[in-house]
C-alpha cells in the first residue's frame, strides 16, 4: 500500500531509442521511486545499457517521455540532465589513465551544491585514500570501478545510473562494491542498476525489472525473488 502512494523520482513511458536506423528500444515502462534501487536485468542485447544512456541524454534519438522530478528529459541534452541530479556510471569507467585518482575525483564539475566532497568520497572508498597519488593507469579494476562511482558522487546527483559496476571483479571487491551500494541507498540516493551478476543484484536491489527484446516485460519485487526465481531463471537463460 504505501509502494502505491509514493511518487516516482524517475519514470519512463513508452521509451523507444534507435542507434542510426536500427531500433533498439521498443517502448520501455518502468519506474523508480526516491530512495530505491532498482535493477535491469536480461541477456546482452535486451536494450539495458541503451536504456541508461537514454535517461542520461546520450542518445539523439529517441522518444517517448523520462521525467526525473517531475522534469521531461526527453529533448534534454546530457549536460542538461545531469544538471538536474542525474550521474551515469558506464561499463568502461572512463578513467584517464593519466592522471592520478585525486585528479580524477575533482574532473567533473559539481552540477548541485550538495555533492559529497573529497574527504567524504576517500572515507567511502579507503583503497582510493590510499592510492591518492596514483595515476589511472596504476590502479586495479576494483579500484578504477570505486573511482568510476566516486567521481559521479562528487557532482551532486541525486540519481545514480551503474552499468554492469561488479563486471570483471574478484569476490572480495564485489562485496566492497555491494557496501558501498547500501551507504549510498541509507545515505538517500537513488540508484538505477545494470547487472548481470544476479547474486549481487539480489543483494542490493528493491525491484528488478527484466528487459528482453528492446522492452521491460516484468517485474519482480526483491521479496518475491524466491518464489519467482524459476521464472527469472526461463527470462535471464541461467
Amino acid at each position: 500500500m504505501t509502494e502505491q502512494r509514493q511518487e516516482a523520482l524517475l519514470s519512463v513511458e513508452g521509451l523507444r531509442a534507435w542507434y542510426g536506423e536500427s531500433n533498439v528500444l521498443h517502448g520501455v515502462d518502468f519506474e523508480v521511486r526516491e530512495g530505491e534501487v532498482a535493477t535491469l536485468l536480461g541477456r546482452n542485447g535486451a536494450g539495458k545499457t541503451t536504456t541508461l544512456k537514454s535517461i542520461m541524454g546520450m542518445i539523439a534519438k529517441r522518444d517517448g517521455s523520462i521525467r526525473f522530478d517531475g522534469v521531461e528529459l526527453i529533448r534534454l541534452p546530457s549536460n542538461k540532465v545531469a544538471r538536474l541530479g542525474v550521474a551515469f556510471c558506464p561499463e568502461e569507467r572512463g578513467i584517464f589513465s593519466s592522471l592520478n585518482v585525486e585528479e580524477n575525483l575533482l574532473l567533473p564539475p559539481k552540477v548541485r551544491s550538495d555533492g559529497l566532497t573529497m574527504t567524504q568520497v576517500l572515507a567511502l572508498f579507503p583503497n582510493l585514500q590510499e592510492r591518492s597519488l596514483s595515476q589511472g593507469s596504476k590502479l586495479s579494476g576494483g579500484e578504477q570501478q570505486m573511482l568510476a562511482i566516486g567521481r559521479i558522487l562528487r557532482t551532486g546527483a541525486r540519481l545514480l545510473l551503474l552499468d554492469e559496476p561488479t563486471e570483471g571483479l574478484a569476490p572480495v571487491i564485489v562485496d566492497q562494491i555491494r557496501r558501498t551500494v547500501l551507504h549510498l541507498k541509507s545515505a538517500g540516493f537513488t540508484i538505477l542498476l545494470v547487472e548481470q551478476n544476479f547474486r549481487f543484484a539480489a543483494t542490493v536491489a528493491d525491484r528488478h525489472y527484466v528487459m528482453e527484446n528492446g522492452r521491460v516485460i516484468d517485474m519482480i519485487l526483491n521479496e518475491e525473488l524466491q518464489m519467482r526465481m524459476p521464472v527469472l531463471h526461463r527470462y535471464l537463460g541461467v
